[in-house]
């Protein structure tokens, strides 16, 4: 049976693990081998692997730590930071990884997700959309992409961008909430709920995750759907000590408890 999948969110940054509060002050938190190892013993659904830093220097994919990644992975695993060329993307698949990651390089570049498509098969590209809510001017709220770690507004709307992406075919959009990073207050029903109302691609959404009920209100709201976290997964206590976690399965269990897909 069809399920939600739970997936920790590793962001690189010069090939570190680090984690961020609102996009803003990166904290190195350890090295992302060593996560995916735990993550392994934790048999965690998938991995997604951002590195942070690529499309915004202008940087090309780490294949090295790409390489290293899929070696020690046993879980399918998404990679995604400064993919611009069909050939990067196979090489990326190639190396292992089961599904490329895409975000500022295909905002004005429609159809490198359409050549990558071709090349991978369109259910293992993944756009990335990373979103801010624009203060309330109406009756709901509106939400503007921004790319380059939140830097730069992209010139088309969330709207428009996802009807687009609709025209064309892809695998996967994930969703994340710049205004919910880190904070672990929970996921931005609003930005979901417009978002699954646009499309029915599948969806993962990032951006908040600070407990289970987030979870599990996520599943019981939007049935199957991916559920994305990176703070939830490393820090734990008042004093956020990193801890490398995945819920049990028991846990899990009480999440898909009543489940309707």
């Amino acid at each position: 049976m069809l399920r939600p999948r739970i997936i920790p969110c590793l962001l690189i940054q010069n090939g570190g693990l680090v984690k961020t509060i609102g996009f803003e002050k990166p904290k190195y938190v350890g090295d992302p081998i060593n996560a995916v190892k735990i993550f392994n013993e934790k048999e965690v659904d998938e991995l997604i692997v951002l590195d942070i830093d690529a499309s915004a220097n202008n940087l090309t994919p780490n294949f090295d730590l790409i390489r290293k990644l899929a070696f020690e992975c046993r879980m399918p695993f998404c990679y995604g930071g400064g993919i611009t060329t069909v050939e990067q993307a196979i090489k990326i698949i190639n190396l292992g990884a089961e599904k490329i990651a895409i975000s500022a390089s295909a905002i004005n570049n429609l159809s490198l997700l359409v050549d990558i498509g071709k090349a991978i098969g369109q259910q293992s590209v993944v756009v990335v959309i990373d979103v801010r809510k624009r203060k309330k001017m109406f009756s709901s709220p509106v939400y503007d992409i921004y790319i380059h770690n939140g830097k730069t507004k992209a010139n088309v709307t969330l709207n428009e961008y996802i009807h687009q992406l609709n025209k064309i075919g892809i695998g996967e959009i994930v969703i994340n909430s710049i205004d919910n990073d880190g904070h672990l207050n929970g996921y931005d029903i609003d930005l979901i709920t417009t978002v699954r109302n646009l499309t029915n691609f599948p969806l993962t959404i990032l951006g908040g995750a600070g407990s289970l009920d987030h979870f599990r209100d996520l599943f019981h709201r939007f049935g199957i759907i991916g559920a994305a976290a990176g703070s939830f997964f490393v820090f734990r206590g008042k004093y956020k000590a990193v801890l490398i976690t995945y819920p049990s399965r028991e846990e899990i269990r009480s999440l898909y408890k009543n489940f309707q897909n």
